[in-house]
């Protein structure tokens, strides 16, 4: 089914005026929703009494908002009154007007997926990812967690994507040329999504259509994007400040480029400058479950489909109710962040100061990283060790030989999405053999299979789920590990807290055993992570 949707450019104040022009068109057209991904307030360096005036009647009501709307974050701060109600009131500002947040994924009532990254590049954010989401500015890190995001039907930034007029015959003069930006560029090629809108000041400008190559991702359709970006309302040229169409979320692709497209600007050979990155970062694409799961040989199209999306899984950056906070380092093919609940303590390992209890996680959203394409696999493992190794030296560094480190993973055909969890451990209890000892003594007990010592690498070549543990002792190399696995079936009813509840045990943190008994607040939570991002700093390769 097509909605209409309305979409409007920069209102800069002038919202009592525009909510009634779209509350005429909305009762000829009866629209889903409407955009507004511009500035909807007055910059406050040119803000009237008369603005502060409008603000306060639109937050009390009196000012109609005639449909369900959402506004971006665009290059204007917010009024100090409008921030303090959206802290109070989950993001709504009045009846029908919602903040569409800096750097969200969400999905309309429609299933409308909508994508919006606002506020303009700030360089200087170096410490990840924005924290606070009303001032306009957006960190490289903000942009890259969206990426994860899979798809879009609409993708709304403030600024441009660079490279996007690049072989478009599409007129364009503007006085002030939009700021364009790589990380934005990135978005359209990973997301491909159907409409992305922007602004441009007192400039309308809409480029010809651009298609994205066919892949296996694509069932090898071709899907087009269309970039739209609206003049500001009451702009003197009479510039189009507010578009409408209509838009199916559950249309195919085309099965060939329309009339008049483009292939995308971004990726187009001519363009070399995007071309490498495009290459470099197809690993950075989540799966939505669709493509195969586990896989001995050649995957088969639909052979496996994850209980969950990659939207509503919690170890997905797309997912926007994801603990950011907790996240310590992005790389390019997987991410490190600290464990809710952890385990340990500040005080469990005195000479590091912080849990350590952290977890390292594929970008892609697949159960296994056997079940991963070939170069996301290979990509995907090869930095998963690379982060292992590295939270190795950081360990070594602080603590001399006194602590190695054990990481285990459940590698599980009908989980959701894989991952690593890493701790330090007393090097004494590897060296005696028993932390290898607690992990068979416990499946033993359980009357599991038997632990083998041998190295499956990215998983490609195992047929059945398995157990993974890797134990680094402080003597060796950071990179080098043993390697135990337990490999199961379905006649096994695996714990999936087998690991935590094996150290639990070998530690005496008895009483920590299940995660949801570890709560720490979020100003504990952000210590740890500030503790720990301070000690890893000089051994983190993704902020090179």
């Amino acid at each position: 089914m097509a909605y209409k949707i309305a979409v409007i450019g920069d209102v800069n104040g002038q919202f009592p005026a525009v909510f009634q022009k779209l509350g005429a068109l909305h009762a000829k057209n009866n629209f889903s929703f409407a955009l507004i991904v511009g500035n909807l307030f007055a910059s406050p360096s040119d803000a009237t009494k008369e603005d502060e005036t409008n603000v306060r009647n639109l937050i009390s009501g009196k000012v109609d908002v005639p449909l369900t709307t959402y506004f971006a974050l665009g290059s204007n701060a917010f009024p100090q009154t409008v921030v303090e109600k959206l802290e109070s009131s989950d993001d709504e500002l009045c009846h029908n007007l919602h903040f569409l947040g800096k750097r969200t994924t969400m999905k309309t009532s429609e299933g409308i997926r909508i994508v919006a990254l606002g506020g303009r590049l700030d360089p200087n954010i170096i410490a990840g990812q924005s924290m606070d989401k009303y001032p306009p500015f957006y960190s490289e890190t903000d942009a890259k967690i969206l990426r994860g995001a899979t798809t879009a039907d609409i993708l709304v930034t403030n600024e441009w994507p660079a490279g996007v007029r690049s072989r478009s015959n599409a007129s364009f003069n503007a006085d002030v040329p939009p700021q364009e930006q790589e990380c934005i560029a990135d978005l359209d090629v990973m997301l491909k999504p159907r409409y992305h809108f922007s602004t441009s000041g007192s400039t309308f400008y809409e480029r010809e259509p651009f298609f994205h190559v066919p892949s296996e991702e694509t069932d090898g359709l071709y899907p087009v994007t269309r970039f739209i970006s609206l003049a500001s309302y009451g702009n003197i040229a009479k510039q189009k400040w507010i578009y409408a169409f209509s838009l199916d979320p559950s249309a195919s692709h085309p099965i060939s480029p329309p009339s008049g497209s483009t292939i995308c600007p971004m990726t187009h050979p001519d363009n070399k400058k995007r071309q490498a990155p495009e290459q470099r970062e197809q690993a950075l694409v989540y799966d939505d479950g669709r493509r195969g799961g586990r896989r001995p040989h050649k995957r088969r199209k639909g052979e496996h489909k994850g209980p969950i999306s990659a939207s509503e899984c919690f170890f997905c950056l797309a997912n926007e109710n994801i603990a950011t906070h907790l996240v310590t380092s992005i790389g390019e093919n997987s991410y490190l962040t600290t464990a809710r609940g952890p385990l340990s303590n500040s005080q469990t390992f005195p000479k590091l100061g912080f849990p350590c209890h952290l977890l390292i996680i594929p970008f892609t959203h697949q159960p296994t990283l056997g079940s991963m394409e070939e170069e996301d696999r290979h990509a995907t493992y090869a930095e998963m060790q690379k982060y292992h190794a590295s939270v190795n030296k950081m360990v070594k560094s602080l603590a001399g030989e006194e602590y190695g480190s054990v990481t285990w993973e459940v590698s599980k055909s009908s989980l959701p999405h894989t991952h690593w969890q890493y701790m330090p451990v007393p090097a004494d209890l590897i060296r005696k053999g028993l932390l290898e000892a607690a992990f068979k003594a416990l499946a033993e007990n359980l009357h599991w299979p038997k632990f083998t010592k041998e190295d499956v690498g990215d998983g490609f070549e195992e047929t059945s789920d398995y157990f993974r543990v890797l134990i680094w002792d402080p003597r060796n190399d950071a990179e080098k590990q043993t390697s135990l696995i337990l490999r199961f079936d379905e006649k096994i009813r695996f714990h999936l807290q087998f690991g935590r509840e094996v150290l639990a045990k070998l530690l005496r943190l008895d009483s920590r055993v299940d995660w949801r008994d570890c709560g720490q607040t979020q100003a504990e939570e952000e210590q740890d992570v500030a503790n720990f991002k301070k000690a890893f700093q000089e051994f983190d390769f993704a902020a090179d």
